[in-house]
Order: C-alpha cells, then structure tokens, then sequence
C-alpha cells in the first residue's frame, strides 16, 4: 500500500464546484433525496447509500436542515414528492479523453439534450452506454486531515492522531480495511471498495482519526495523457458539464500533471 497522485484530479473538480456553491448544495440535496427514496428508509443507520450521501454532503458543509429537508422530500407526496431517476452520460472530450457522467433528472430529453450540447461545444461526442465506463472503477474515498483543532486556546491546531505521521496511518489504514490511500498535501485521501466505505470510516474514527468526508468516486483505470492546450479545453468541457443542475458527478480520464496542475491554476 503507497500514496499515488490521483488528488490533482479530484481537487480541481472540487474547485470547481466549491465556487458553485449553491448550484452544489442543490445538487448534493438531490442526491441525499434519491439515496433516501431508493433506500426506503429515511435513517443513515440502516441506508448505506443515505449515509454515503450524507458524509458527502457534509464534507462540502451542506447544513443539517438542508439535509433533513432532502430526507423528508423523499418521502413526500404531490408538489413535494420527488421524482428523479439515475442517468448516466458517457462520452469522448478533447484529445480521446473520456468522460463519465452520473445525472440524477426528472427531465432526461433535457439532461440528454443539455449533456450533448455541451459535448459537442467542447468539440468532443456523446457515445453509448457502456462505452468509456470500462476505462474506471468505482471507489469509496475518504477524506482525513494531518491536522486537526484541539480547542486548545494554546495549541488550536494539532495533529490527528496516527494521519500526524506517514508509517503510522498506513498500518491505520491496513487495519481499517482500505484499499489505499494518496498524500494530498494537508490532507490524506483513503481509497475503499464501494461496500466498505463507512465502514472503513467508522473503523479510522475509532482508532482515534477525525475523517472530513466520505463518497462514492470513479478513478480512471488507464490515465490518458495530453498536452496543456488540450488540457485546458477538456476542463472547460469539465466545467461546462458541472454546471448542468442534472449532473451530480463528472469523471475524466485525463492524466493531469504537476506542469498542467500548474497550467490549470493561472
């Protein structure tokens, strides 16, 4: 088990949808809301998709009347019913680099119509079912700082027990049951097998490690690899697709380097 550097990816994602902040709390709602109704229960303890839809949403600070209001919208009738269902997109960007994308729609001739648009602004096409989904594996991905508050007036910041030190979360993380983990700067990422995301939280938490935010992720198989210019048009198909109200996640295959990282960043 090694830290690798996937986190270039997931951070500029994050990004971009940290400066959408209200378009993302109506998406992560949307979310809780499916996982509730598909679930058919309306308590994280006994739904282990509300419950990965739940951390998700706290890890981008959604609050907890939002997220009530989204459990309660699942089991509501008439105007306040809910009725949205799964679509995903799958398609080629810029350069042969693939995109998967999860919607969650009560409109799919609008979702469809909206997601080819883009595509095909960006230069890129929609293709079918199952066409670029091969090239990912559907992970769990939890989040955990190096450093956590203390509430020590002294001391506020201090480290978060064995994720302090390298060697010593790794053997945490072993324990825990996770697949993987990767350094990413301040903070560590812990990758899992879909089944066993919360409960490989639950485990860190009990070894004494405060996690931050736990979901459901899809990680490219084989990273495909471009130059900056192309680059920086796939993240503008990226960007565009994240803005669609309907699109909950947006995957890429795109092998982003520290020089692109860098490129991305100006």
């Amino acid at each position: 088990m090694s830290g690798h550097s996937k986190w270039a990816t997931t951070k500029h994602r994050k990004a971009a949808q940290d400066a959408k902040r209200s378009a993302l709390f109506s998406k992560l709602s949307r979310n809780i809301t499916v996982a509730a109704k598909e679930g058919g229960d309306p308590n994280p303890d006994n739904n282990a998709s509300l419950a990965a839809a739940i951390e998700k949403a706290k890890g981008y600070s959604l609050p907890k009347d939002k997220i009530k209001t989204a459990i309660d919208k699942a089991f509501g009738s008439g105007k306040d019913a809910a009725n949205y269902e799964t679509v995903v997109y799958e398609g080629y960007g810029p350069a042969g680099v693939a995109v998967y994308c999860e919607a969650l729609t009560d409109n799919r001739n609008r979702t469809a119509a909206d997601v080819r648009s883009a595509f095909s602004h960006a230069g890129g096409s929609l293709g079918t079912s199952g066409s670029v989904a091969f090239q990912f594996e559907r992970k769990g991905q939890i989040v955990v700082p190096k450093q956590v508050e203390t509430g020590d007036k002294k001391n506020p910041i201090g480290p978060n027990g064995a994720a302090a030190d390298e060697e010593e979360f790794m053997l945490a993380v072993a324990e825990a049951g996770g697949d993987d983990y990767e350094d990413a700067e301040d903070e560590w990422i812990v990758y899992t097998v879909p089944t066993d995301l919360m409960a490989v939280k639950k485990a860190l938490e009990e070894q004494g490690i405060e996690t931050k935010g736990a979901e459901m992720t899809m990680e490219p198989t084989t990273p495909t690899a471009v130059s900056v210019s192309d680059a920086k048009k796939v993240m503008r198909l990226i960007d565009k697709l994240e803005e669609l109200e309907d699109l909950q996640s947006v995957y890429h295959t795109m092998d982003i380097t520290d020089e692109i990282a860098a490129a991305l960043d100006e």
